[in-house]
């Protein structure tokens, strides 16, 4: 099913929302506004002739410095008719979109990983927190304008220099080791 399909039968289903197919070289893309999202992934779930009952991934991209900012993009999958389904939700700098753990309750640890990231703000998610940086850390760093100015000295290291008594002794210890 390509991404005209899904449109043409998830329109009915979602009242005023107004689905747009996206580009796509692997599997079909759908664009679906913010306010119709928990509708939206509800209908795929639920519609037998559709069933996208598995949520695959939830991650984000920084389209830094154009208007609308940020993707959210959910990877969904239909096991019963072997089909997988990219769904992209547009998100300005200051906005949010709503939490889909109601329909997949996978979706709060996918939904605080790209919190912690990007700093996407999931209304109604129940434990919106930290998850792979420290609580104390400031800023979301998978965001293009977050400051990376990190200064390392370069580590060396001297090669190791092993006389030809040691290297047979070792040797001849492994072979020990091997016949045992």
């Amino acid at each position: 099913m390509d991404a005209p399909a899904i449109i043409d039968a998830l329109s009915p289903l979602v009242s005023g929302a107004a689905y747009e197919a996206g580009a796509s070289i692997d599997f079909a893309t759908i664009y679906v506004p913010a306010d119709r999202l928990v509708e939206t992934c509800t209908a795929l779930r639920d519609t037998p002739s559709l069933g996208f009952n598995v949520l695959v991934e939830v991650t984000a991209a920084d389209y830094l410095p154009r208007d609308p900012r940020f993707e959210v993009v959910y990877h969904l999958l239909s096991v019963s008719h072997r089909q997988r389904l990219r769904l992209k939700v547009r998100v300005v700098e200051t906005g949010f979109v709503p939490t889909v753990e109601g329909v997949w309750p996978s979706a709060g640890w996918l939904e605080r990983e790209v919190w912690d990231m990007f700093g996407i703000i999931f209304d109604g998610h129940p434990d919106l927190r930290r998850l792979l940086m420290p609580e104390d850390w400031e800023g979301h760093p998978q965001r293009k304008d977050y400051p990376v100015q990190i200064r390392k000295e370069t580590q060396t290291y001297a090669p190791l220099e092993v006389s030809e008594a040691e290297f047979k002794a070792n040797l001849e210890r492994d072979r020990v080791k091997r016949s045992l």
